[in-house]
């Protein structure tokens, strides 16, 4: 496997591949995955997400874990 000397380089053989593997429509959607997007990210992930502390966020996390346990164990 060889090195790619360049950023430019590595788009232009990174884009190739994906079109070749993928053809052009598909190659471009997922390209499109990557865009800078739009809005303020993180405006609205603080109003929407209630600020935690670590400890807060990990106990979150397992009672969520913790009721999907106990949903599928149920059926």
């Amino acid at each position: 496997m060889s090195t790619i000397p360049n950023p430019a380089e590595l788009r232009r053989r990174g884009i190739e591949v994906l079109v070749r593997e993928l053809g052009y429509a598909d190659a471009m959607r997922f390209l499109q995955q990557f865009g800078a997007g739009r809005g303020d990210y993180t405006g609205e992930r603080d109003r929407l997400a209630p600020p935690m502390s670590n400890d807060e966020l990990l106990r979150e996390a397992d009672q969520l874990a913790q009721q999907e346990r106990d949903r599928r164990a149920a059926g």
